[in-house]
C-alpha cells in the first residue's frame, strides 16, 4: 500500500525584561531548562537525518500539512492584516504552504466566488527551525514565490533569540510537543508578540499514538518481562489552558481534533514516524531499535486489539489547537461576574414555549 493511497479517516472532537539593557531578548536564564524529558541534541540528529531523504521525507508530510491547514483556517477569524509572523518550529515550511493555498475558506461565502490565499494578510513571514536541512527542503518549491518568507536557523527552539514586541502574530504547528520546557517557551512567545497580538498553536498531546504505545507494552512486557518508554509523554489538554495562564495570555481557545491514519501494518506506521522525523527523543530510553521479538509481538496484538476489517491498522494523532492573545491596555475583556442583565434560564424557558 504506497504512502499517497492510504486512507485517512478525520475525526473531529471539540472539547473542549529580565535586565534593563538597551537590547533585551526573550531567553531563559542561562543553562539547560529546568525540565529535561527529551533529549534535544537526538531529536535534531532525527530530523536531520530525515530531511535528506527528500522525496520520502515528502510523501509523509501528509500529517503535518494537514495540521498546518487546519491551524491557517483559524486565522480567517481573525480580520487583520499582520506585517510580521513568526513561524516557530517551521519544519519544511508547511505553514507557509498552507497560507498560499487558494480559497482557504472552508465554508465560503455564498456571494463570493472565492476568497484570496491568507498570505496576502501577511507582510512577512520569518520560518524559523533547528534543522538547517529539514527549513530548506523546500525552499525552491514554487509557494515560496506567493509569500514573502525569510527562513532562520535557531540554535535551538527553546531559546528565542528575538527583541520583545517584535510579532504581530506567532504561529507553531507540530512542533511544541518536543519542547522540554513548555512553560518557559510560552512565556517567550508572549514576550516577542505585540501587544493584542496572537499566538495560535497546535501540538501532539492527549491520547496521539495509544494503540502503538498499548500494544508495544503489551508485547514487551509478554517477551522481555518489562517496559521501556517507547512513545514520548505528551501534554493534556486539560493542562494547556493552566499553561498559557501562566504565561499571561489572555482571551484563551482550546480545542482537540482527532486524526486517525490507517496503515497496512505497524511496520508501516513506524517506518514513517521515522521519515517525519517523530522517533522516540525520550532521556532515559532504552538505546537501539525496539527488538525483534518485540515488534514480532507487538504487530498481531496491535491487530487484534484495534485492528480494522480490511486488514489495516488506525493511529489516532491527537492534536491540541490553542489560541491566546497578549494583554493590551485597549484589547477587550469580559465583564465582571454578575453583571449580565438577562437570566439563561428564563431565555432558555422562553424557547422552548
Amino acid at each position: 500500500m504506497s504512502l499517497f493511497s492510504r486512507q485517512c479517516c478525520l475525526r473531529q472532537q471539540i472539547s473542549i525584561s529580565r535586565c534593563l539593557h538597551s537590547r533585551t531578548y526573550a531567553s531563559q536564564a542561562p543553562g539547560a531548562p529546568s525540565l529535561q524529558v527529551f533529549n534535544r541534541r537526538t531529536k535534531y540528529l532525527q530530523r536531520e537525518r530525515a530531511a535528506h531523504d527528500i522525496e520520502t521525507s515528502r510523501k509523509v508530510d501528509y500529517l503535518k500539512d494537514e495540521v498546518a491547514r487546519r491551524l491557517c483556517e483559524r486565522l480567517l477569524d481573525i480580520k487583520r492584516q499582520f506585517p510580521l509572523v513568526l513561524d516557530l518550529g517551521a519544519h519544511a515550511c508547511n505553514i507557509a504552504r498552507a497560507l498560499t493555498i487558494p480559497d482557504p475558506d472552508p465554508d465560503p461565502n455564498p456571494t463570493q466566488s472565492t476568497s484570496p490565499p491568507l498570505s496576502s494578510r501577511i507582510s512577512h513571514l520569518i520560518a524559523a527551525d533547528s534543522s538547517s536541512s529539514l527549513l530548506h527542503r523546500d525552499a525552491d518549491l514554487p509557494f515560496n514565490n506567493e509569500i514573502n518568507i525569510t527562513r532562520e536557523v535557531l540554535q535551538d527552539e527553546e531559546f528565542l533569540p528575538y527583541e520583545p514586541n517584535t510579532f504581530d502574530a506567532v504561529l507553531s504547528s507540530m512542533s511544541l510537543h518536543w519542547i522540554n520546557d513548555l512553560p518557559s517557551l510560552l512565556s517567550q512567545v508572549n514576550h516577542i508578540l505585540k501587544p493584542d497580538a496572537p499566538f495560535l498553536a497546535a501540538m501532539l498531546g492527549g491520547d496521539t499514538l495509544f494503540e502503538l504505545r498499548t500494544s508495544l507494552q503489551l508485547a514487551e512486557l509478554d517477551r522481555r518481562g518489562g517496559v521501556s518508554p517507547r512513545v514520548s509523554p505528551l501534554a493534556d489538554v486539560r493542562d494547556i489552558g493552566g499553561l498559557l495562564q501562566r504565561a499571561r495570555f489572555k482571551m484563551l481557545t482550546v480545542d482537540v481534533d482527532d486524526i486517525i491514519v490507517d496503515y497496512p501494518s505497524i511496520y508501516a506506521l513506524m517506518m514513517d514516524l521515522q521519515a517525519m522525523g517523530e522517533s522516540n527523543a525520550v532521556l532515559g530510553r532504552e538505546m537501539g531499535p525496539i527488538p525483534k521479538e518485540v515488534l514480532l509481538a507487538a504487530d498481531p496484538i496491535y491487530r487484534e486489539l484495534h485492528g480494522n476489517q480490511d486488514g489495516t491498522v488506525p493511529a489516532t494523532f491527537r492534536l491540541i489547537y490553542m489560541i491566546g492573545w497578549k494583554e493590551s491596555p485597549d484589547q477587550a475583556k469580559p465583564l465582571p461576574r454578575g453583571s449580565g442583565q438577562l437570566d439563561l434560564k428564563d431565555v432558555l424557558e422562553r424557547k422552548k414555549s
